[in-house]
C-alpha cells in the first residue's frame, strides 16, 4: 500500500515558487528548494521527478494566479481607461511591495529565451490569456470612448502587456515609483482617446 503524502503539494508548489522567482531557474539549487519547500530531496524527486518539473509546476502556479488576478481587476466596474489605469496602478504597487523581484514570467522570458519547448509553451499560453483579457477591455474602451478608436485593439493589448512587462524589469533594475509612474502616464497617454 502506498504511503500517504504528509505535505501539502500546493503550497510546496508556492514556496518553490517564491524560490525560483527570486533566484531563477539556474541559481536555485535542489538544495534550495529543499529549504525553501521544507521537503527532502526524496519528497521532491518522488512528488515532482525533475527540477524542471517542479519549475513548470511552479510557473503554472505562477501564471495561473496572475491571470485571476489580473481578471478580477479588469473585469471590475469602470471605463476601459480606468481599467489599463488600474492595471498599471496594480503592477506599480506590486513592484513597490516587492522592488527588484519583477515577474516570474518575465523573468523566465529573459533566462530561457525560446530555448526550452515546454517552458515557451507556457509562457505562450499565458500570453494568450492576458492578450486576450487585454484586447476586450481595449474594445470595451473603445466603445465607452475612453480608448483611442484609432488604434487595433490587439496592437493595444500588446502594447499594454509589454508596459506591465518593461515595469517589471524597470522594478528589477532597481528603479522606483516615480521612475514607473512616469512610463504608466505616457502609455495612458498613447492608448486613452484624445
Amino acid at each position: 500500500m502506498a504511503r500517504p503524502k504528509e505535505f501539502d503539494e500546493r503550497a510546496a508548489i508556492g514556496r518553490a515558487m517564491d524560490a525560483f522567482w527570486a533566484r531563477g531557474y539556474e541559481a536555485t539549487s535542489t538544495q534550495t528548494l529543499c529549504e525553501a519547500t521544507g521537503l527532502g530531496r526524496s519528497s521532491i524527486y518522488n512528488t515532482f521527478t525533475s527540477k524542471h518539473e517542479l519549475f513548470m509546476r511552479a510557473l503554472d502556479h505562477y501564471a495561473e494566479r496572475g491571470i485571476v488576478a489580473r481578471t478580477a481587476l479588469l473585469e471590475e466596474s469602470g471605463t476601459g481607461v480606468e481599467r489599463f489605469r488600474a492595471l498599471f496602478a496594480y503592477t506599480i504597487d506590486e513592484e513597490a511591495e516587492h522592488p527588484g523581484r519583477g515577474c516570474l514570467v518575465v523573468n523566465t522570458v529573459a533566462e530561457f529565451g525560446e530555448r526550452d519547448a515546454e517552458i515557451k509553451a507556457r509562457i505562450d499560453a499565458d500570453t494568450r490569456r492576458h492578450l486576450a483579457l487585454l484586447s476586450a477591455c481595449a474594445k470595451e474602451g473603445q466603445v465607452d470612448g475612453t480608448i483611442d478608436r484609432g488604434r487595433d485593439p490587439g496592437a493595444i493589448a500588446e502594447f499594454a502587456h509589454s508596459t506591465v512587462a518593461g515595469l517589471r524589469l524597470m522594478s528589477r533594475r532597481g528603479a522606483g515609483r516615480a521612475a514607473m509612474e512616469a512610463v504608466a502616464a505616457i502609455a495612458m497617454d498613447a492608448i486613452a482617446a484624445k
